[in-house]
């Protein structure tokens, strides 16, 4: 069981370290980024993913296999992701590896050389995983989706990047990215495991002190592109040559200082959340056969969030899918959730969270981006405070606003 409690220090620099105790003898530590997608300059779209990865090839006192083997050696793991709003790098390890782990990922991120040799072999390497995204029509569409839905805002850049841009970078084009984005102060260690707090915060301020004592002082942070999402409501049709239809429906919902986000969070798991009993799964698998996978996603970022139902289906069944779609939609609409409905609904949500907090390694990670980005810690107990002060009447409001037809984008592949 996760005992809910973390300590928080900041250093003069600015960077922040959170710890949480853990329950097991594996440990996670890691460096949570705020620079992600978002913060690309036009030209550089891919630039904060291709960095990610160059991370891997070599700083100041370590080769590529140096640092793939540092953790590998010890049975540990050491990984990395990008999104849109942050870049993270992290180790899952057993606890009495913590030093060697900290250090490297100390070393990665702020003594990467990304040697020009090392870019173009690995401009390649990306160049293949766009040329494999896009010929997967079911995780292609999300990226399509939130082109259209950010069109004009940088949120609507796709991860990757492409292949040309990529091909065409160069070690002073990722040195500037990192100096200008790669921050103590826009950045988070964070540990989960059972070390004592003072240990951990002792090895940290010794890293930073040896590795950004001869740093210089950093450039200013841009300023993000507008926030301002400018609805684009309507159906569009885009020709594949694929088998079924994929389709996507949704849009723009509310940013993390918004009241209604945990709404719309219930919302979206009665829609189509994991569960196999999910309003959605029931009206077009279980009940009609019309499709093999619906889902209902929210994806948060910190002053936005994209909402939108994904699934596949027959050419010939797309009408009829966005049918019944609306016709759930309207549902929650029109009338507010029964007593037993909402119960039940919060029962099964609650339970949830609670499973899925038993996967240290995302708990971890997301209690870290939380802090990361809104400077504070909040546990499966806030979740769940918040969500049991909801109404079924504040339930409808916010379908009422977020599910109106003509505020919807819908993007088909077929």
């Amino acid at each position: 069981m996760i005992k809910e409690t973390a300590h928080t220090y900041q250093f003069d620099n600015g960077l922040r370290l959170m710890h949480m105790p853990s329950p097991t003898g594996v440990a996670y530590c890691g460096i949570s980024i705020d620079a992600g997608t978002r913060d690309e300059m036009e030209e550089e779209e891919g630039m904060a993913h291709f960095c990610e990865h160059m991370m891997f090839k070599g700083t100041e006192k370590r080769k590529s296999w140096h640092i793939i083997n540092r953790m590998e050696a010890v049975g540990g793991d050491l990984n990395a992701y990008t999104n849109k709003e942050e870049t993270v790098v992290y180790a899952a390890f057993m606890k009495e590896h913590f030093n060697r782990a900290a250090e490297l990922l100390f070393d990665i991120v702020f003594q990467s050389t990304y040697p020009q040799h090392e870019m173009d072999k690995e401009s390649e390497v990306i160049a293949d995983e766009i040329e494999s995204y896009n010929d997967t029509p079911s995780e292609l569409i999300f990226d399509r989706f939130e082109n259209l839905i950010y069109e004009g805002n940088s949120l609507g850049h796709d991860i990757l990047g492409t292949a040309e841009n990529v091909r065409r970078f160069k070690t002073e084009d990722a040195l500037q990215f990192v100096k200008r984005l790669y921050r103590p102060d826009k950045m988070v260690f964070f540990v989960y495991g059972d070390l004592p707090f003072n240990k951990v915060k002792k090895k940290v301020e010794t890293l930073n002190r040896n590795f950004l004592s001869k740093a210089s002082t950093p450039s200013e942070h841009p300023i993000a592109p507008s926030t301002h999402i400018v609805p684009k409501p309507g159906v569009f049709i885009e020709k594949k040559e694929t088998h079924q239809a994929h389709v996507m429906i949704g849009r723009a919902a509310y940013g993390s200082k918004n009241e209604k986000r945990i709404a719309m969070y219930f919302l979206n798991n009665i829609l189509g959340g994991p569960g196999m009993n999910s309003r959605l799964n029931i009206a077009l698998r279980e009940h009609r056969g019309l499709v093999y996978t619906v889902e209902s996603s929210l994806t948060n970022y910190t002053d936005t969030s994209t909402w939108a139902i994904y699934f596949g289906c027959d050419t010939e069944d797309v009408d009829r899918c966005l049918k019944v779609v609306r016709h759930e939609l309207n549902k929650l609409m029109n009338e507010p959730l029964s007593t037993r409905q909402f119960n039940a609904a919060l029962k099964q949500i609650k339970g949830q969270i609670g499973v899925a907090c038993d996967n240290f390694e995302n708990y971890a990670l997301d209690t870290a981006k939380a802090y990361l980005h809104y400077h504070k810690f909040e546990g499966m107990k806030d979740t769940i405070n918040h969500l049991e002060k909801l109404t079924p009447q504040l339930l409808q409001r916010v379908a009422q606003e977020m599910f109106d037809e003509k505020g919807l984008t819908t993007l088909i592949f077929k």
